[in-house]
C-alpha cells in the first residue's frame, strides 16, 4: 500500500539534448493498432442510436448528437470533427463538468457513458485543448477562427484576465471580425445585445476607439490579431487547478507548452520547464514533480490538490501536454502486463504537434470554404495583411462538410448564449505601445516561414558577416519555426534578425552550469598543440596577444550599441532625433577608430608569429610602435568620451519619459546579444583606456630599459595615462550612475533611485529575523539609506522593497551572544530595529564596516536623507518601534507586484544581485571597480569533472562572470557561468589532470577545468578571477586576532 498511483517518466526529447536517440513515448494501443481500428473493433452489443448528447460549439450553437450507448470518446470526437470538417483537430477536445463542477476532458480510449455520469442532461462543449505559443503554427484560417472564438469565450468567462486596455483591444478586433468596419450606432447596438466581458459598459468608449482604427481589416486578419495579442498575456491558455505547497500556501497549478506552471493568485511565480522535469507522478492527493538533479532546486517537489480525482486529472493533462508539444512521433504501443499492473496506464493517444503540422503540410488538402455564423462581413476585396497566411474565402454559416461521411450522424442545431462564470479580479495592465498591433515586439516573427529549422538555419549561415540575433518566446525547441527579418542596418550592412521561438532559456537559473556539452565544441588535437609550439614564446608576445583578444571583445561590445541597439530603435522609430544624434555621433567615431586599430594589431601579430614572409623584411616582433601611434590618435577622441556622461543621463531621462523607448530598451536587454545591462556598454570606451594603461604598464615592467620596444611602450603609457587622469573622476561618477539605473530597473517600489548625491556602496544577501525565523532578504546599502527586499514572484525576477532605513542616526552592533545566531548583528534606526545574520563571519565584517563608514558619511553630509526618501520610496511602512522588529510580513505584501504587460517578459537573471541572492554573498562598489580592471578574453580549453576530452571555447570574463562562445566572431554567448562564490586553484593529484597550465574552478559539487596556452596566460586568468571573485577582507581590521583565522567561505 502507499505506492505511487500514476507515474509518467519525462523522456529525453530531441529538443532537450542533441544527439540522443529519439524516444517516442508510450501508448495504450495494441501493437499494430491505430485509433480508427481500435474504435472499430470495440465491442458493441447494439447499433441502435439510443443516446442523445448535447455539445456546445465554440460559436455557442448547441448540437444534439445521437450516438450508440457504447460509443468511445474517440468516436464522438471523430463525428464532431467530421461535422465541422476540421482538419487540425488535435488542438481541440471535448470537455464537461463532473459532479464536483470542475472541467475535465473526454478521454478518447474510454466509453462516453463511463466518463459522463448523466449524458442526457450534461452539456458537453468543444474547446481548445492545446494552446501553441505562436498562432502562426496554426496552418488553416478556419482553425485560427475557432481559436479566436475560444479567446472570446475565455474573456466572457474571465479566464483570460487582462487589463481594460487589452480587453478593449481584443473586443474591438472581435467586433471587426463579426460586423465589419466601424459604425458607431451599429457598434453600440451590437454591444448592447452581445456580452463579450462582464461589465463591458465601463470600457465601451475604449472599444469604439480601437475599432475605429481597424477600417479595411478582414475577418481573417482580425482573428490573427486577436491571437497575437492573447498569446502575450500571462493567462493565455491557462486553466487553474487549486492546490497548496508543502507550507500550506494556497497556489494554482497549470500546464502549458513550456511545462508545469505555478501561480499565486494570477501571478506566475515559477515554471518547471519540460527539459528540467524527469518524472511526473501522483499519490492520492499529492502531485509530485521529480527534477533532474542540478542547480539549486530541490530534487522532488510536492503539491497537494483537493482530491485524488483532481490530482489524477491534472496529472493526465500534464502527460498529454508533454507528449503533444515535446515528442516528434505518436507514442508507441505499451506492452500489456501478464499478471498485474501497477499505477495508471493512461497515456496520450493522439497525434503530436509535429505530426499534425507535417500532416497538414504534406497532405496538400484543398482548403474548403467556410462561413462565420455571427459575421456580417462578406468576402472582402481588401488585400490580406502579410502577417496572415492567405488561405480560404468566406461564405455564410458553418464550414461546409468535406465528405458525405460527415452526415452519417444526425445533428440538431440551436443557438445558446454564453453564460459568464464567476467574476474574477483583473490584474494585468498594459501600455498603449504594447497594445498597438502595428508596433511589433522585437521577439514576434513578422512573417511565418514554412521552411524546416535546419534549412532556414543554413540559409542564414550563408550570409557572411551578418550579425544574427536570437530571442526566446516560449516555444519548445522540438517544433520551433524560424522567421527572419532582413533590415538595412545603419552602417550599410544587411542585418539578419533570426527569431527563434525557444523555451530553453526561459526557466533556467542564472547559476546553472554552462549548457554546452562535451560534444558542443571543437576538440583540440595533438597537431594543434604542435602548431602552438611553433609560435613565439616570449612574454611580450602573449601580452600583445592579450591586447588583441580583449580588443576583439571590446569591438563586439561597441557593436551592441552601434549596430544592434541602433537597428532596434530605428525599426520601432522609438528614439527622438536629438537623442539619436547625441548617442551615435559620439560613439560611431570611436567604433570606426577601433575597427582600424584592431586590423593593425591583427596584422602585427600575424607578422610576429611568422605566418607570412613579411617578417623577413623587417623587425615586427614588437607592439609598442602600434600602441603609441594609436594612443596619440585616440587622444583626439577625448572630447567624445567626455560627453558620455551627458549621453547616459539623457538616455535614462528619455526612457522614463517615452513609453515606446522604454519598451524597446527592455525588450533589447532580453536579447542574447545584450549579455550585460545595456548602459554598461556605454561605459566601455572609458574603461578600455584603463585596460590599455594596465597592459602597457605590464609591457614596460617586462622590458629592460635598453629593449628596442621599451621607449615606444613607455611613451604610449604616458599618452594613455594623460587621458585616464582627465576621465578618472568622470568614470567613477558614471559607474555609480550606471549601477543606480540598473538597480532602478530591477527593484520594485522605488521611483527615483538616481537622486543627486546618492552613492551605491554594497548589495548582498542577509537573513532577517522575523516571526517565521530567519528569512532571506537582499540588502542594498547607499550613502543615505539601507533598503531590504525579497525576490519578486512576477516572473520578471525583480526584487520588491519591504523596508528602508535612513542612515541618519543609525547604529550597528554585533549581537551573536544576544540572539544565539551565528554572524548576527543588530541595526538600530529611528524607524525600527532589525536583526540580521550573514552567511559567514567575513561577510558580517564587510557589512558592518561598510555600514559604519556610510553612517559616518551621512553624519557629515549636509543634505537630509529623509528628503530623498520622501521623494523616492513608495509604499512606506508607518510602523516604528524602539524594540527589535520581528514583524510577520504578510504573504500578500511579499507576493504582490505590478504585472503589467511591459513587465511580463522574463527579466534578465544574470545581474550581480541575482547571483548574490543564490550564492549568499555580497558585492561592494569597490568590488565592481576592481572587476572593471580585471576583464580578460581569449581561447581556453574546457573540461568537465567527469568528461575525457577538452573543448576549445572563446571565453570572456567580465562582470564577475565567464561567457562562453564557440569563436571570437560569435555575436552572443552560448552559455555563462557567474563566478561569485567559486574558488580558483590549481588541480590536485586526485583530479587526474596531466596537462600544463590548467586551473580549476569549484563551487560545491560544480567543478570545471580550464587550460591556457602559456604560463603567462595561465597566470593572468588565475589573477583576474581571484581578484574579481574574492573582495579584499578589509573587515579583518574590525575583528580580534583570535577570530581572524576563523574566516571562511
Amino acid at each position: 500500500m502507499g505506492e505511487i498511483e500514476g507515474t509518467y517518466r519525462v523522456l529525453q526529447t530531441p529538443g532537450s539534448r542533441l544527439g540522443v536517440q529519439k524516444n517516442a513515448g508510450v501508448s495504450t494501443l495494441e501493437p499494430g493498432q491505430n485509433l480508427s481500428t481500435a474504435m472499430s473493433s470495440s465491442p458493441a452489443k447494439t447499433h441502435e442510436k439510443d443516446l442523445q448528447v448535447k455539445i456546445k460549439m465554440l460559436d455557442n450553437t448547441v448540437e444534439v448528437l445521437d450516438i450508440e450507448s457504447k460509443y468511445y470518446g474517440q468516436a464522438l470526437l471523430t463525428e464532431v470533427y467530421k461535422h465541422l470538417n476540421l482538419n487540425e483537430s488535435d488542438y481541440f477536445g471535448i470537455e464537461f463538468q463532473n459532479i464536483q463542477s470542475y472541467w475535465i476532458w473526454l478521454e478518447p480510449m474510454k466509453p462516453v457513458i463511463k466518463q459522463v455520469r448523466r449524458p442526457k442532461t450534461t452539456m458537453l462543449r468543444l474547446a481548445v485543448k492545446f494552446f501553441p505559443p505562436d498562432p502562426g503554427q496554426l496552418q488553416e484560417e478556419y482553425t485560427r477562427y475557432l481559436f479566436a472564438l475560444q479567446i472570446k469565450r475565455d474573456l466572457a468567462e474571465e479566464r483570460l484576465t487582462c487589463s481594460d486596455n487589452t480587453a478593449a483591444l481584443l473586443i474591438s478586433h472581435l467586433l471587426q471580425s463579426e460586423i465589419g468596419d466601424f459604425d458607431e450606432s451599429e457598434d453600440r447596438e451590437h454591444l448592447k445585445t452581445n456580452q463579450y466581458l462582464p461589465n463591458q459598459e465601463r470600457i465601451q468608449g475604449k472599444i469604439l476607439e480601437f475599432h475605429r482604427k481597424h477600417v479595411g481589416q478582414t475577418p481573417a486578419e482580425s482573428d490573427f490579431q486577436v491571437l497575437e495579442i492573447a498569446r502575450k498575456l500571462e493567462m493565455y491558455g491557462i486553466r487553474f487547478h487549486l492546490a497548496s505547497d508543502r507550507e500550506g500556501t494556497k497556489i494554482n497549478l497549470a500546464v502549458s507548452h513550456m511545462g508545469v506552471l505555478v501561480f499565486q493568485g494570477n501571478t506566475k511565480i515559477n515554471t518547471f520547464n519540460w527539459s528540467k522535469v524527469r518524472k511526473l507522478s501522483f499519490k492520492r492527493k499529492r502531485f509530485l514533480i521529480k527534477l533532474h538533479p542540478e542547480g539549486l532546486y530541490q530534487d522532488t517537489l510536492e503539491f497537494l490538490l483537493g482530491s485524488r480525482d483532481e490530482c489524477k486529472n491534472f496529472w493526465k493533462i500534464c502527460v498529454e501536454y508533454h507528449t503533444f508539444f515535446r515528442l516528434f512521433d505518436q507514442p508507441k504501443p505499451k506492452a500489456k502486463a501478464v499478471f498485474f499492473t501497477r499505477g495508471s496506464s493512461f497515456r496520450y493517444s493522439g497525434r503530436t504537434q509535429k505530426q499534425l503540422v507535417d500532416y497538414i503540410k504534406d497532405s496538400g488538402m484543398r482548403k474548403t470554404p467556410y462561413e462565420r455564423r455571427h459575421s456580417k462581413v462578406r468576402v472582402s476585396t481588401h488585400a490580406s495583411n502579410t502577417d496572415v497566411p492567405k488561405q480560404s474565402a468566406f461564405t455564410e454559416g458553418l464550414r461546409t462538410p468535406g465528405s458525405p461521411a460527415s452526415a452519417t450522424v444526425p445533428f440538431h442545431s440551436f443557438h445558446s448564449s454564453a453564460t459568464p462564470t464567476t467574476v474574477l479580479p483583473i490584474f494585468a495592465e498594459t501600455s498603449p505601445s504594447s497594445l498597438d498591433p502595428r508596433v511589433p515586439h522585437a521577439r514576434i516573427p513578422e512573417k511565418n516561414t514554412a521552411a524546416p529549422v535546419e534549412e532556414t538555419g543554413r540559409k542564414l549561415m550563408q550570409q557572411p558577416g551578418s550579425p544574427t540575433f536570437q530571442s526566446f518566446q516560449g516555444h519548445p525547441v522540438d517544433h520551433s519555426q524560424l522567421s527572419s527579418l532582413v533590415l538595412k542596418s545603419p552602417l550599410g550592412m544587411n542585418t539578419v534578425f533570426q527569431v527563434n521561438l525557444n523555451a530553453a532559456g526561459q526557466g533556467s537559473s542564472p547559476l546553472l552550469s554552462p549548457v554546452l556539452s562535451d560534444a558542443g565544441g571543437a576538440r583540440i588535437e595533438e597537431d594543434d598543440e604542435m602548431k602552438r609550439k611553433r609560435y613565439p614564446t616570449d612574454k611580450a608576445y602573449f601580452i600583445a596577444k592579450e591586447i588583441l583578444a580583449t580588443e576583439r571583445t571590446y569591438l563586439k561590445d561597441l557593436e551592441v550599441i552601434t549596430v544592434w541597439f541602433r537597428s532596434a530603435v530605428i525599426k520601432e522609430n522609438a528614439m527622438p532625433e536629438g537623442l539619436m544624434t547625441l548617442l551615435f555621433s559620439n560613439i560611431d567615431p570611436i567604433y570606426e577608430f577601433h575597427r582600424g586599430f584592431l586590423k593593425e594589431i591583427e596584422q602585427r601579430l600575424s607578422l610576429w608569429e611568422g605566418r607570412t614572409n613579411a617578417h623577413m623584411k623587417g623587425d615586427y616582433q614588437r607592439i609598442g610602435d602600434v600602441m603609441l601611434r594609436n594612443m596619440r590618435t585616440l587622444k583626439e577622441f577625448t572630447s567624445y568620451l567626455q560627453k558620455h556622461d551627458e549621453v547616459l543621463t539623457e538616455l535614462e531621462k528619455a526612457t522614463k519619459r517615452l513609453k515606446k523607448l522604454e519598451m524597446v530598451y527592455k525588450e533589447f536587454e532580453l536579447q542574447k546579444v545584450c549579455y550585460l545591462p545595456l548602459n554598461t556598454f556605454l561605459l566601455k570606451p572609458i574603461q578600455r583606456l584603463m585596460h590599455y594603461k594596465l597592459i602597457l604598464g605590464r609591457l614596460c615592467k617586462h622590458y629592460t630599459a635598453d629593449h628596442r620596444d621599451f621607449a615606444d611602450c613607455r611613451n604610449a603609457l604616458k599618452e594613455v595615462t594623460e587621458m585616464t587622469s582627465q576621465l578618472q573622476h568622470s568614470l567613477i561618477r558614471l559607474e555609480n550612475f550606471q549601477k543606480l539605473t540598473e538597480l532602478q530597473h530591477d527593484l520594485i517600489g522605488i521611483d527615483n533611485l538616481t537622486a543627486p548625491g546618492r552613492e551605491f556602496i554594497r548589495e548582498g544577501c542577509l537573513y532577517k529575523l522575523t516571526k517565521k525565523g530567519l528569512q532571506q532578504r537582499m540588502f542594498f546599502l547607499f550613502s543615505d539609506m539601507l533598503l531590504y527586499t525579497s525576490k519578486g514572484v512576477t516572473g520578471t525576477n525583480q526584487f520588491k522593497i519591504h523596508g528602508h532605513l535612513p542612515l541618519h542616526g543609525m547604529l550597528v552592533e554585533e549581537s551573536e551572544n544576544e540572539w544565539a545566531v551565528p554572524h548576527c548583528f543588530t541595526i538600530y534606526s529611528a524607524q525600527k530595529t532589525i536583526v540580521v545574520a550573514a552567511s559567514t563571519r567575513l561577510e558580517m565584517g564587510k557589512w558592518m564596516e561598510d555600514l559604519n563608514m556610510a553612517i559616518e558619511m551621512a553624519k557629515k553630509s549636509t543634505e537630509k536623507s529623509d528628503m530623498l526618501l520622501d521623494n523616492s520610496v513608495c509604499n512606506r511602512s508607518n510602523r516604528s518601534s524602539d524594540e527589535v522588529s520581528l514583524e510577520q510580513e504578510s504573504e500578500d505584501d511579499i507576493h504582490s507586484s505590478r504585472s503589467s504587460l511591459d513587465r511580463q517578459s522574463h527579466h534578465r537573471a544574470n545581474t550581480t544581485m541575482h547571483v548574490c541572492w543564490y550564492r549568499n554573498t555580497s558585492v561592494s562598489m569597490t568590488d565592481h571597480s576592481v572587476a572593471v580592471e580585471n576583464q580578460l578574453s581569449g581561447y581556453l580549453l574546457r573540461k568537465f569533472k567527469n568528461s575525457n576530452g577538452w573543448q576549445k571555447l572563446w571565453v570572456v570574463f567580465t562582470n564577475f562572470c565567464l561567457f562562453f562562445y564557440k569563436t571570437h566572431q560569435d555575436d552572443y554567448p552560448l552559455a555563462s557561468l557567474p563566478l561569485l562564490g567559486y574558488a580558483v586553484s590549481s588541480p590536485v593529484e586526485a583530479d587526474g589532470i596531466q596537462k600544463d597550465y590548467v586551473f580549476k574552478l569549484q563551487f560545491k559539487s560544480h567543478v570545471y577545468f580550464f587550460r591556457a596556452e602559456s604560463k603567462y596566460t595561465f597566470e593572468r586568468w588565475m589573477e583576474v578571477i581571484k581578484r574579481a571573485t574574492s573582495s579584499p577582507a578589509r573587515s579583518s581590521l574590525l575583528l580580534p586576532k583570535d577570530k581572524k583565522d576563523s574566516h571562511s567561505d
